[in-house]
């Protein structure tokens, strides 16, 4: 089993910049794909990026395509999503999640994913 936990979120002017970091205990981090998600007040849960296993791979959301890049370490277990050009509209809980093995790309649904952290708040002003 792989528990992740997010930090790094908080308060920031629109334009400005964020990293939320997911660090996730157990041995085998390395062998899952991992992502981000984020659920807005009154919406549902949306996908927002993903990392192959090692690190080679990576998809975003159209929103956020070109703002957010999608990183990990997994000498360290940790994946990390640096956010630039924040905008109002990309407030919203934040969460990281641990992909299923073998369940097929593009790992971009939230059935496809097993593990789930607490998530981590992100608020962006005008």
């Amino acid at each position: 089993q792989v528990q992740p936990v997010e930090s790094g979120g908080g308060l920031v002017q629109a334009g400005g910049s964020l990293r939320l970091s997911c660090a996730a205990s157990g041995r085998t981090f390395s062998s899952y794909p991992m992502g981000w998600f984020r659920q807005a007040p009154g919406k549902e849960r949306e996908f927002v990026a993903r990392i192959s296993s090692n690190g080679g791979i990576t998809y975003y959301a159209e929103p956020v395509k070109g703002r957010f890049t999608i990183s990990r370490d997994n000498a360290k277990n940790t994946v990390d999503l640096q956010m630039n050009s924040l905008k109002p509209e990309d407030t919203a809980v934040y969460y990281c999640a641990v992909g299923k093995v073998g369940v097929g790309w593009p790992y971009t649904d939230l059935t496809q994913y097993a593990y789930w952290g607490q998530g981590t708040q992100v608020t962006v002003s005008s």
